[in-house]
């Protein structure tokens, strides 16, 4: 019988075709990872250009807003000025208006009141009637004169002063000389300026000084040295005068006041209701104390006053005298 040789299943050849498809497979494996490293690499430089041309793209946006705001602010701060300057010009614009208004008003009552002093100074020039008590002397400046006690309430401001010396004109100097000079001989005498300030003496000596020629030259001095300047207004010297020295338990005293001014410039109506409160009439008619005043025109004739001062002074002080049993008289000239 004859022996066969075994049969082999796989042949040198099949193997060498097995690992030669291997290797082909190996081969083409590590070929396409190297073309595909390639085309990564490519894409990957693709998105860096695109990358940095959009970030080139958005720098140069950054800048254009930067730009763009910088521009608005500009504007806003533009608007805010121009907004600013026209409230501004409104604001003039409404001041102009206002003091034309004014400028406007004050022409229509300057005009009226060199009417009214027109009108004054034509009163002025006239006649004054005096009218005189009955029975009573008239003393040589046509002031009744039968009082013991004598108050002088004087207006010391500045149009009562002589400019280049500043001392009280000399013609209230001497119309006051000729008032002392008129009672030779009281029992009391005061005096005060406009505000109500005791001008010989302070507060302590609120009192009646005793009549002698020694004090009536100290009050002289006392008047020509007083550089204290008082309002234009003698209502508060007045109202001092008669509660600080008219004694009510005194049936012997007859006060009297006499004011020397030459302006007002309050109102005249709640003046005499004061003073009708303050001085009233007795069961006779009659007041306590006489109220005269002597009035003097240089608010007028040196141009002091431009708000009808002097005449308000006149109206005023002739009610008041009227009405508290004295007189008024006003004089023309300051000389």
């Amino acid at each position: 019988m004859i022996r066969r040789r075994p049969t082999q299943i796989f042949s040198l050849a099949f193997l060498d075709c097995i690992c030669c498809g291997f290797g082909a497979v190996i081969l083409l494996f590590v070929l396409s990872v190297d073309k595909q490293d390639k085309t990564t690499q490519e894409m990957r430089d693709q998105l860096r250009q695109v990358a940095a041309a959009h970030l080139a793209r958005l720098a140069a946006l950054n800048e254009r807003k930067g730009d763009l705001d910088t521009g608005h602010n500009d504007a806003a701060r533009l608007l805010l000025d121009l907004q600013r300057t026209e409230e501004s010009m409104k604001g003039l614009l409404d001041d102009l208006e206002n003091k034309l208004q004014m400028e406007k008003q004050g022409q229509k009552a300057l005009i009226t009141d060199l009417d009214e002093l027109k009108k004054d100074i034509a009163a002025r020039q006239k006649k004054p009637d005096m009218l005189l008590r009955e029975n009573i002397t008239p003393t040589p400046i046509g002031l009744p004169a039968n009082s013991n006690y004598v108050c002088f309430v004087i207006d010391t401001s500045g149009s009562m002063r002589d400019p280049s010396t500043e001392s009280l004109w000399r013609i209230v100097l001497r119309k006051f000389d000729e008032v002392l000079d008129a009672y030779p001989q009281i029992e009391g005498i005061q005096f005060l300026d406009a505000d109500g300030r005791f001008i010989l003496g302070g507060r302590t000596d609120e009192k009646w000084l005793p009549d002698s020629p020694e004090v009536r030259d100290a009050i002289k001095r006392a008047l020509l040295r007083y550089s204290i300047f008082s309002n234009s207004n003698p209502v508060p010297g007045i109202v001092r005068a008669i509660r600080s020295l008219h004694e009510g338990d005194n049936e012997q005293m007859k006060m009297t006041i006499f004011v020397l001014g030459d302006e007002f410039t309050g109102t005249a109506d709640a003046v005499l209701r004061r003073l009708d409160e303050l001085n009233p009439r007795d069961k006779d008619g009659k007041r306590k104390v006489v109220i005269n005043a002597i009035l003097f025109p240089t608010a007028i004739k040196m141009g002091f006053s431009l708000g009808n001062t002097g005449v308000k002074v006149a109206n005023l002080m002739r009610e008041v005298a009227y009405q508290h049993g004295g007189a008024c008289i006003a004089l023309q000239d300051i000389e």
